[in-house]
């Protein structure tokens, strides 16, 4: 029987409305920081659990830019 949960982070992608300043990336650390040329943000990066995805999410409100999309990323072996 295989395990369907790992132990492992899982990858997020957060695509916010707006360019974040970069002196807000510490805030968002262990996360990268895009700026895409359509005027969003993309944060990407390794989240432990829902409880610290639920923070990140947080934190992307209370800055007050508004929230476009959440997206785990595929796990490698994963199909």
């Amino acid at each position: 029987m295989s395990d369907t949960h790992s132990d492992q982070p899982v990858v997020y992608q957060i695509k916010i409305e707006g360019h974040l300043r970069a002196e807000w990336a510490a805030w968002f650390e262990g996360l990268s920081i895009a700026l895409e040329p359509d005027g969003t943000t993309l944060l990407v990066g390794p989240v432990v659990d829902q409880a610290a995805l639920y923070g990140l999410l947080k934190k992307v409100r209370d800055l007050g830019m508004p929230l476009l999309a959440v997206n785990a990323q595929p796990v490698k072996g994963e199909k």
